[in-house]
């Protein structure tokens, strides 16, 4: 029972994307990370190389995975109980491991990581991953209309997707090339009301049948007028008519608000996840 970390993407692929592939809920972010690197280049989300680690059991089958994309925190897949054992150790052993100051899990694991690691930590941030059950209207229904964002919108999509970033603690800025591959399949929708935008949200591409609506954003001075509501239900739509079966969604445990939207839309709690830093 090992793990084996690398900078290459296409051996982690080779040996950890079927054990990633057959749990895609719970490893909704690993897929869609995986899929950047694979159509937009190492560099996707940052100069620095990423690294890439997978779990083999006893009986030689992987069991689970991670990447870490830096400046992004180390993202922890679906794990059993004995990886998130070892992978506490090597967090203090590992040289490729060295640089990580920050990592996403599951909460049980986060907390059991934070315990082995030999340095002070604490959560900076608490997620909640939802399933889409049954797509509601949102009641009442907001003024105006969803449309598929275009190329012209793009400006207004980098400005929005920045102010998104600044506001939800995201490191580094937008990306361009994100949002023209976004654009490309019908991924960004933008509200508007009287023809004037006033909300956006976007899909990821579907993987496996599944799919994740993010980001939502509406400018602070536009909110409490049910546009996010509107947009997140076409989004949902969408999603549906690109291809996926499954639709999921991160909202942030410090927003009640846009929990209680999601909830409504038709969304159901599958698990938490945590960020923890080091301090």
């Amino acid at each position: 029972m090992t793990w084996t970390f690398t900078h290459d993407l296409a051996a982690y692929l080779a040996a950890a994307r079927p054990a990633v592939a057959g749990e895609p809920v719970a490893n909704t972010s690993l897929l869609t990370v995986t899929d950047a690197l694979e159509r937009r280049g190492p560099d996707a989300y940052g100069s620095a190389e990423p690294v890439f680690g997978w779990w083999t059991a006893a009986d030689g089958s992987v069991g689970g995975a991670l990447l870490c994309t830096p400046p992004y925190p180390l993202l922890i897949g679906a794990l059993p109980d004995e990886a998130v054992h070892a992978l506490g150790a090597a967090l203090a052993t590992e040289p490729l491991l060295a640089g990580i100051d920050a990592l996403n899990a599951r909460r049980r694991d986060a907390q059991a990581l934070a315990a082995a690691w030999a340095r002070p930590s604490e959560v900076t941030e608490e997620y909640r991953l939802y399933r889409l059950a049954e797509l509601v209207p949102p009641d009442p229904a907001p003024a105006g209309r969803a449309r598929t964002a275009a190329e012209d919108d793009l400006p207004l999509l980098m400005d929005w997707a920045g102010a998104f970033g600044r506001e939800t603690g995201e490191p580094g800025g937008p990306s361009e090339a994100s949002l023209r591959d976004r654009l490309g399949y019908g991924g960004m929708l933008l509200w508007e009301d009287a023809g004037t935008p006033v909300s956006m949200a976007g899909f990821f591409r579907p993987i496996g049948s599944v799919s994740r609506v993010g980001p939502v954003y509406t400018p602070p001075e536009l909110r409490g007028r049910g546009y996010a509501a509107g947009v997140t239900h076409a989004v949902s739509e969408a999603a549906y008519a690109a291809g996926a079966s499954e639709v999921l969604l991160f909202t942030d445990l410090a927003n009640p608000t846009s929990n209680g939207i999601y909830r409504r839309l038709g969304y159901t709690p599958v698990e938490d996840r945590v960020e923890v830093a080091a301090v």
